[in-house]
């Protein structure tokens, strides 16, 4: 049976000197977010974790940002508050992943 195929909703966000991505739980979960936000942050976001691409738009290799990264793009290094900015400026983006094959038992 393939494995993969799951698809992931996530927000990039083009900055000043980096490119970042929230991965959120639905894009219907986060339009309600941007005009209610009595909605808790946790509700919207899937993985409490912002990533930077290093300048490679929204398919490039993810890394965790650095404090001192969301200091500069921010001017906070509080995640709370660089995720708000984040998911109100950025743009959702729907990504299917490949389907992928492997040997699941190989001792047999």
């Amino acid at each position: 049976m393939a494995r993969g195929n799951d698809t992931a909703s996530k927000v990039f966000y083009k900055g000043k000197s980096e490119d970042f991505v929230v991965f959120v739980d639905d894009l219907e979960i986060l339009k309600k977010w941007r005009n209610d936000r009595s909605i808790p942050l946790a509700d919207v976001v899937n993985g409490w974790k912002i990533f930077v691409t290093h300048r490679h738009g929204a398919q490039g290799i993810m890394d965790g940002a650095s404090k001192a990264t969301l200091e500069d793009e921010f001017g906070s290094h509080r995640e709370e508050d660089c995720m708000a900015k984040i998911l109100e400026g950025g743009e959702h983006q729907a990504v299917t992943a490949r389907e992928r094959e492997g040997g699941k038992n190989d001792s047999r």
